[in-house]
């Protein structure tokens, strides 16, 4: 592996980790307010929260490459609050996988809070806990299985995005290339002896991962079920 593999790879991993973390602060009150909420607007946030889902990547990196730009929406108010430009950098990055993988982490967030039975909460209120201490102390416990699903989730799904982090960042080394992008110039330079290193690693490293959230949730269901 050289040196612009190992700089790939830790371009990914400050990527996945990053972005993992802002999904899960961001992602978590949205989960919160899309499982208790009656609003109409429930359904259109859903939708539009869905929407990587389907959308090809690159359909969405290009939307966001515009808006990221000087003159896009995000990007002109960016650089007016004196801020410089967000496409081609990791900032760009970080925000293009926040918004791509963010139905991997709500929609497995969103099915544990539901999951959790009403009259818990209520009992927490008669106990006069405040409703940010009812958050953390009942409702964040109760969906552990659920928040070790999305932060594997979002994590592993960041680790293989290619389509939106190429529109976003390009391709350049040190910066904003990641693993997914080497091993498709591996690929395109004939190199498949690095390719196959990359992308074994990788496959490996996701597989391990999902397995350990399985197991875990597994092994907690089954004590759950014992007791």
């Amino acid at each position: 592996m050289g040196p612009d593999d190992l700089s790939a790879l830790w371009v990914t991993l400050r990527l996945a980790l990053t972005s993992t973390l802002l999904l899960l602060v961001v992602g978590t009150p949205v989960a919160w307010w899309l499982a208790k909420s009656t609003s109409r607007a429930r359904t259109l946030v859903e939708a539009v929260i869905a929407l990587p889902l389907v959308l090809p990547p690159t359909v969405l990196g290009f939307y966001l490459l515009i808006a990221l730009s000087p003159s896009g929406f995000i990007g002109a108010g960016w650089t007016a609050l004196g801020g410089s430009g967000l496409a081609f950098t990791f900032t760009g990055l970080v925000i293009g996988s926040v918004l791509y993988s963010m139905p991997f982490v709500v929609q497995p967030l969103q099915n544990a809070f539901a999951a959790i039975d009403r009259r818990t909460l209520e009992a927490a209120s008669t106990l006069r806990a405040a409703p940010l201490d009812c958050f953390l102390s009942v409702v964040l416990p109760l969906s552990r299985r659920g928040l070790i699903t999305a932060a594997t989730l979002g994590f592993a799904h960041t680790l293989g995005e290619f389509g939106v982090v190429l529109m976003i960042g390009g391709n350049i080394p040190g910066k904003t290339q990641v693993l997914s992008i080497a091993i498709y110039d591996h690929v395109e330079s004939l190199q498949y002896g690095q390719a196959h290193l990359l992308s074994a690693g990788l496959l490996l490293f996701s597989f391990l991962i999902l397995f350990l959230v399985y197991r875990m949730n597994g092994t907690s269901l089954l004590r759950r079920e014992e007791r």
